[in-house]
């Protein structure tokens, strides 16, 4: 929903994203046994269990791509939405790859219940779904609540949470190579273990403050936010064509959708019937249409 809205470009292959979100959700159902590669499993569902981790990468290798697609030469506006979107897949990129190394069970024998693990799995938590929880907070925080949110503490929260959360797990994974185990208190100092967990600390309070950033934003911005109005994005879909926040019956006529952009359609016809040229298709543009940001 962010990216295309600004990079100011339709979403690329978005046949290519739909299909790839089925095979991941089916392929999903036959990877949940590489949390298991410790127990005493028989080889060949080992073997299955891999290939088949190995397999829900290339889906997930298609979104990436035409997540990017999306953003190769367009028009592009960095808001603070668009940067937790950014971040989120720079961070799963960093995940599914080390993902791809535990999908190899051998490898997994040696990594299992070390660091590595606990920072592949919030490069794809955190990474995968905090920064786009945050990237939705900022985008539709104004139609939720009728006000914007801080640019400047926005991209503030931004910076800090994405090198705090780097700086807090990036070197989780040479500590998890460095044999540190996971769900301990006390540990040898062997290959400068204790460093390494005093920059990890060190990051976690950072990330702390951008999340802090992002509360004080929040509860600042519901009391002297700037009044956003319908559409402050010039966004592609139809909540955006209400009032903000949106009244209880949201349209006083249920628009035509005619493509995967309705709001940019309604907004290109009501341009058009303000140029006095005839609106495409004979379509009905609900009531309260010139009180779109066009």
């Amino acid at each position: 929903e962010i990216l295309p809205v600004f990079a100011r470009k339709p979403i690329f292959g978005y046949k290519a994203i739909a299909a790839s979100t089925v095979a991941i959700a089916f392929l999903g159902f036959l990877t949940w046994a590489h949390h298991m590669f410790t127990t005493p499993l028989p080889e060949a569902i080992l073997v299955f269990v891999m290939l088949s981790s190995f397999l829900i990468a290339i889906p997930t290798g298609v979104k990436m791509l035409n997540w990017i697609g999306t953003l190769w030469h367009g028009t592009i506006e960095f808001k603070t939405p668009l940067l937790f979107c950014v971040g989120f897949l720079a961070l799963f990129l960093i995940g599914g790859i080390s993902g791809v190394f535990l999908a190899v069970f051998p490898v997994d024998w040696q990594l299992n219940e070390t660091y590595f693990v606990v920072a592949h799995i919030h490069f794809v938590l955190v990474g995968g779904s905090v920064f786009t929880i945050f990237a939705a907070i900022y985008y539709w925080f104004p139609k939720i609540t009728g006000r914007m949110l801080s640019e400047g503490l926005g991209k503030l929260s931004f910076y800090l949470m994405f090198f705090g959360f780097l700086m807090t797990f990036l070197i989780q994974h040479v500590m998890g190579l460095d044999g540190m185990p996971r769900r301990v208190y006390e540990y040898d100092n062997v290959g400068h273990l204790a460093l390494y967990n005093l920059i990890s600390t060190i990051g976690s309070f950072i990330l702390a403050a951008g999340v802090l950033v992002t509360i004080i934003n929040a509860a600042r911005s519901l009391k002297v936010g700037v009044i956003a109005g319908p559409d402050p994005w010039k966004a592609n879909t139809l909540e955006w064509f209400t009032a903000s926040p949106p009244p209880v019956n949201n349209f006083d006529v249920v628009p035509l959708v005619r493509s995967a952009e309705p709001m940019k359609d309604i907004r290109r016809e009501v341009e058009r019937r303000s140029s006095g040229a005839p609106v495409a298709g004979g379509a009905t543009i609900p009531s309260g249409a010139t009180q779109v940001g066009v």
